[in-house]
């Protein structure tokens, strides 16, 4: 089965279903939603990279204190997430047992996909919003009055548009990409796919030779957004998604470029590779029918010193970074 939010037809292209809720809480709380320290519960599953954003923006942001975090097991059923890590397997603050019924209080007999992550407003138990791609953007530029002394400036005004630049071409070939060459309907599909992976890869490879981050000499959103990919990439996506034409760990730079964030606090303490290959391998029985977990790869090498300090700027710029777990 396919990720929630996903669908393949037979000889045709994979085709990512987006329809997501927009709701957006803002400072002004035009959709009906202000920010409000407390009110809001961030529901994630370690397993997904898309969630895994998230938590890595809501940490390196410190908006530990104004939004709480439910986090679900790292397999679902065919139709929701649910907390199976949780006592009696409810989430202890929303107290429900399956993540749709948290969509289902906001939309009645709810028929799209039941993702993570999802905001759910606590009071009435309801999801806010599941757009991923939203939702860090607002972390960091409509909850600035709960962000921690020393936070990062993520989405930096100067430098936004080509983020978003590089974001598109990231999330098109690479985030995206991904998927699309694991479940490619067809050959054609699959080696077009694969092509474009690659060879986006390849240009990050280029961009990254002599500078230390994708966009200004700091930690960006850009960073957060293909890093998550990059740490699925040989525990899952080289074998698992057939995308093989070498390891992240045989790609010199964007190996040494992952390292290097992962050992920025705020990265490698978000990343739970148990949950990662556990999800992949065992949800996905389309491709792996056995629903077997491949013991390997060895990850101890992500602690191996990465060296890219020569190129220059620093992870937090003027900031500080986030107190250890």
């Amino acid at each position: 089965m396919a990720e929630q939010g996903t669908y393949v037809e037979a000889n045709q292209p994979y085709e990512r279903d987006t329809r997501y809720i927009e709701t957006r809480i803002t400072r002004d709380g035009a959709d009906g939603y202000p920010v409000e320290a407390g009110r809001y519960r961030l529901v994630v599953s370690y397993a997904c990279p898309w969630a895994t954003r998230t938590i890595i923006v809501r940490r390196l942001l410190g908006l530990e204190d104004a939004i709480s975090m439910g986090v679900c097991g790292p397999t679902h059923d065919k139709r929701s997430w649910t907390f199976d890590l949780d006592p009696d397997h409810l989430d202890p603050v929303l107290r429900i047992p399956r993540l749709q019924d948290a969509y289902f209080a906001r939309v009645p007999g709810y028929e799209k996909g039941i993702t993570v992550p999802a905001i759910v407003d606590v009071p009435t138990g309801a999801v806010v919003t599941n757009d991923f791609r939203q939702i860090t953007v607002d972390f960091s530029l409509e909850w600035t009055e709960f962000h921690r002394d020393g936070a990062p400036q993520l989405y930096p005004e100067d430098l936004r548009a080509e983020i978003d630049e590089v974001n598109a071409l990231v999330y098109r070939d690479v985030n995206n990409g991904v998927y699309r060459c694991g479940f490619a309907g067809s050959q054609e599909s699959y080696d077009a796919a694969y092509d474009q992976l690659f060879g986006r890869l390849d240009w990050l490879s280029e961009r990254l030779k002599n500078q230390r981050y994708l966009v200004g000499d700091t930690i960006t959103e850009a960073d957060v957004r293909l890093f998550t990919t990059l740490a699925r990439f040989d525990p899952v996506y080289h074998g698992h998604f057939k995308c093989n034409r070498e390891k992240l760990s045989e790609m010199p730079v964007l190996w040494a470029y992952a390292r290097d964030l992962f050992q920025t606090p705020g990265f490698g303490d978000s990343t739970n590779f148990d949950h990662i290959k556990s999800h992949y391998y065992e949800v996905h029985r389309d491709i792996n029918p056995s629903g077997i977990v491949p013991k390997g790869p060895d990850l101890a090498n992500w602690a191996a010193p990465h060296g890219r300090e020569r190129l220059g700027g620093s992870p937090f710029g003027s900031g500080t970074a986030p107190a250890p777990l």
